[in-house]
């Protein structure tokens, strides 16, 4: 078993990210991983991501509040509103937004596969 207590999650930031809160609660920097990573998000009022998209899935829960998820895939968009315990899935290659388009902060659950780090460069 590994633990890792809410106080120390280490914190963390991503491109596109912006008005967001963000820790790993396990893998990458929190621990070991064999699969996935989990990572939690508080979303400020009108904070949220660009329109990107990654080589895996991930699984979005909200726990608190209401995110706006749009996604584009082949041309096609699709938006819906996500609200407490509502999830969503997010297949690979499909761009993603997340926005928080409410008054009050939301919280976010992020479930990801975990693809291995990039070899560090060494100078010659």
């Amino acid at each position: 078993m590994f633990v890792v207590r809410k106080e120390q999650a280490p914190r963390y930031e991503a491109p596109g990210h912006s008005g967001m809160a963000m820790r790993y609660l396990q893998g990458r920097d929190a621990g070991p991983t064999d699969s996935v990573w989990i990572g939690l998000s508080v979303i400020d009022p009108g904070g949220g991501t660009t329109l990107t998209a990654s080589p895996v899935e991930k699984f979005y829960v909200v726990l608190a509040g209401e995110v706006q998820i749009t996604t584009h895939v082949d041309g096609y968009a699709q938006t819906t509103t996500l609200h407490a315990l509502d999830s969503c899935r997010v297949a690979p290659g499909e761009s993603r937004q997340l926005l928080n388009c409410s008054a009050e902060p939301a919280t976010t659950l992020l479930i990801m596969q975990n693809l291995p780090a990039p070899p560090k460069s060494q100078d010659a």
